[in-house]
């Protein structure tokens, strides 16, 4: 929409001869001009940013972010894991015997 910086650079110069014409200063005028131009450019990044598609997953093998917390029921040893190579990995050993899943999978 407002990628384009001419028209950005034409709203501000329009706005600082608008604001000269009022009586405001050249001074006062030129700041209020960069303080459009830098607010006009802010919400163009921002509104760029938010139409930005969402990453494909990444593939088969490679490490992927997970937040599971497992315990062990013999000992009470708690393991966080934070990568795995699948979103649902098989669950650690720990005194000889699989740990036992404390986060749900669907708070995730």
């Amino acid at each position: 929409m407002l990628r384009n910086h001419r028209v950005i650079a034409a709203i501000v110069v329009v706005g600082a001869i608008a604001s000269i014409a009022a009586g405001f200063g050249v001074v006062k005028s030129l700041v209020a001009a960069a303080a459009c131009w830098l607010i006009l450019r802010t919400g163009v990044l921002m509104l760029g940013g938010l139409a930005r598609p969402i990453p494909a997953a990444p593939p088969a093998g490679e490490m992927r972010k997970v937040k599971i917390t497992y315990r062990c029921e013999i000992c009470g040893t708690e393991v966080r894991m934070t990568a795995a190579p699948d979103q649902d990995p098989e669950p650690p050993r720990h005194c000889q015997e699989d740990m036992t899943l404390m986060t749900p999978v669907d708070d995730l």
